[in-house]
């Protein structure tokens, strides 16, 4: 059902079942999957690729030009999984050249009112941003992580799977998988157990990383010593505990402690 006051461009891709309110706005070149709501005053620019049954809410803004300096109108994409929530007034900006050219959402995302996702961002599966959270340039989200209201992440930081930032964070360096950070600028206060509860994480695993945390974090030894220290720990087998030691590893902005 496509309400008669919305605009839809005669180039846009409208998959079978889609709903599409009053006053939207879709642009050339938009493609939107199968039983796809969108509520009314929603405006979807041009490279945007919208997968099936997800629910967009009253006047957010999906895939309008990125708020960077060097972009000049180059033809961009915002890509968006299967699935996806995305509330009232949030905006979900395409990529820039340099970065890569694709702005990416996964699938089973929950992205609540007001919400920012800048150019360039990567965004896993099931991850949450609460009210107001806000994302800068080129930044990775892995899988079932969540970011607190009114947070602030910035650009090229990357959060790990099942990361638990709290509301009102600051982040500057990258959260480990598996962490819970808080603060104005973001310090690690271990675990993110409740997190690791609810996704039914072996007690062997959550032993291990509570283990690591402690080595790599208030051991009192340099990251190198504890990396290596941990190497040669048979905890560094359990494919939690490795997928940890790489991400902090691969660290380029540094690491949040």
């Amino acid at each position: 059902m496509i309400h008669p006051t919305a605009i839809i461009d005669p180039k846009a891709e409208v998959g079978e079942g889609v709903e599409i309110g009053p006053y939207v706005v879709v642009e050339k070149g938009v493609s939107i999957g199968e039983g796809t709501k969108i509520r009314p005053h929603v405006f979807i620019g041009e490279g945007t690729r919208i997968g099936k049954n997800c629910q967009i809410f009253q006047f957010s803004s999906i895939g309008e030009a990125p708020q960077a300096f060097a972009y000049k109108g180059e033809k961009t994409l915002l890509i968006i999984g299967d699935n996806n929530v995305i509330r009232e007034y949030v905006t979900l900006n395409r990529a820039t050249v340099a970065g890569g050219g694709e702005t990416v959402i996964g699938n089973n995302n929950f992205i609540m009112a007001y919400s920012h996702v800048a150019h360039d961002c990567h965004i896993g599966n099931q991850v949450i941003m609460a009210n107001g959270a806000t994302l800068a340039g080129h930044i990775t989200i892995e899988d079932y992580a969540t970011v607190g209201g009114h947070s602030a992440v910035h650009q090229f930081c990357r959060i790990g799977t099942h990361a638990f930032i709290s509301g009102l964070t600051g982040v500057s360096q990258d959260i480990p998988p598996y962490m819970l950070a808080a603060g104005d600028r973001a310090k690690l206060y271990g675990l993110n157990s409740v997190g690791l509860k609810r996704h039914r994480f072996s007690g062997e695993a959550v032993k291990a990383l509570k283990k690591a945390y402690r080595i790599i974090f208030r051991s009192g030894m340099t990251l190198e010593q504890a990396l290596r220290s941990l190497d040669e720990d048979p905890i560094s087998q359990l494919q939690e505990v490795r997928h940890l030691l790489q991400f902090i590893q691969h660290s380029k902005r540094g690491i949040s402690r």
